[in-house]
């Protein structure tokens, strides 16, 4: 397919790289991130250009420039797909912004999809055809999964897809520094942090399982995974990863 993309920020890039293989490429953007595509099978060039030369086009740039952006481009999209990764956006807005009858497709993808391993959900206007439907879910399928979710689901989806990358981060980097505390060598605390959590995320993916009933089987009596559960709820452990997404799905409704 000839798909385009613009802006080639974090997640530009990290889009960009899981479909360079089997897609044909253009790229744009106004900063100096595309020094790693410069040698790879793709076009760099302007945003017209890009927009022209495509039959999917990814709108990568922060949410801020996204009425500049459009304005500069929507004249070129004729029939083709438009697809959104901003956050605080909905259909109705795009369609502000595009018109009414442009095929609009929501998305929201992490940053694992550099390595193949991302999440995305989607949500297409009444506009877009099933069979459109089908090769965007194929675009974002190539570097990892992809769903459809009903748009009243997309909001909080959003959060979890877009935010979680940084909140699991975030507990990665704590794990470490606790471990170095206890004596453990900050690289080989990582390999094991980082192997663990994939592990447990494809148990509980593979298993379908509640994770309440995995954490259960870990959970010896008397033994050490209860002690350490037990000081994550002294210190509010769930209810701080509630607050966390509530405040990152708030901050989403007021942009």
């Amino acid at each position: 397919m000839k798909i385009g993309i613009i802006g080639i920020g974090n997640m530009g890039s990290a889009i960009a790289k899981g479909l360079l293989d089997d897609n044909e490429l253009f790229l744009s953007n106004r900063g100096s991130n595309l020094d790693f595509f410069k040698d790879k099978d793709c076009t760099i060039s302007d945003n017209e250009s890009v927009v022209k030369n495509s039959d999917y086009i990814v709108l990568a740039v922060k949410p801020k420039y996204y009425p500049s952006v459009i304005a500069e481009i929507k004249d070129f999209l004729k029939d083709k797909i438009f697809i959104s990764i901003a956050a605080g956006f909905t259909i109705k807005k795009l369609q502000d912004l595009l018109g009414d009858n442009k095929k609009i497709v929501m998305t929201m993808p992490n940053t694992p999809a550099s390595i193949g391993e991302g999440m995305s959900i989607l949500l297409p206007n009444k506009n877009v055809s099933d069979d459109e439907i089908q090769n965007v879910l194929s675009i974002f399928s190539s570097f990892g999964k992809a769903i459809i979710i009903d748009e009243d689901q997309f909001d909080v989806a959003a959060v979890i897809n877009g935010c979680l990358p940084a909140f699991v981060d975030l507990f990665m980097e704590g794990l470490s520094d606790g471990a170095v505390l206890c004596g453990l060598k900050r690289d080989i605390s990582y390999e094991l942090i980082a192997q663990t959590i994939v592990g447990a995320a494809k148990l509980m993916d593979k298993t379908k399982e509640h994770p309440g009933l995995l954490k259960d089987k870990v959970t010896s009596p008397a033994g050490t995974t209860i002690e350490g559960v037990k000081a994550l709820e002294l210190n509010n452990f769930r209810a701080a990863l509630i607050k966390a997404v509530e405040a990152s799905f708030n901050k989403s409704k007021s942009m």
